[in-house]
């Protein structure tokens, strides 16, 4: 599946990739760029995250945005699991009946993790999900 992505993300991806050496596959910008969440190839997370969350505070202060970083995954089971960190979930299983909806069991005490504020992780689990795997739905068990 091929992505579309703006000419303000890559810009943001190319900065992310030029600070840390990490080069994401995704980015998705909120709140006239005061939000981005970057796709992080599967395996390179510590390395973006860096020791002590010190490296994405450095991209955060030189973006001027809060960053939120998610790690890629070959599944869409994993995929939606890792956009849905840090909350401890369960299990994922996709339904592929009229929709492809993946439907989360998250351990009771994360399901407002799971959530966000005002919905806010469901909302990029649900965005990223549909970029990367076709899955046209993203709901908790």
């Amino acid at each position: 599946m091929r992505v579309e992505i703006t000419d303000e993300a890559r810009r943001y991806i190319g900065t992310f990739d030029e600070l840390v050496g990490v080069a994401p596959t995704d980015c998705l910008v909120f709140e006239g760029g005061d939000r981005l969440v970057f796709l992080i190839p599967a395996g390179e997370m510590a390395e973006a995250v860096g020791p002590g969350g010190k490296t994405v505070e450095r991209v955060e202060e030189q973006l001027g945005a809060s960053v939120e970083l998610v790690e890629d995954a070959d599944t869409p089971e994993a995929f939606v699991a890792n956009a849905l960190a840090p909350a401890a979930v369960r299990g994922v299983t996709v339904s592929r009946q009229n929709d492809v909806v993946a439907y989360v069991e998250v351990v009771e005490a994360d399901r407002g993790v799971a959530i966000g504020a005002g919905g806010r992780n469901i909302e990029v689990a649900r965005t990223l999900a549909k970029r990367h795997f076709d899955v046209d739905d993203v709901q908790l068990a």
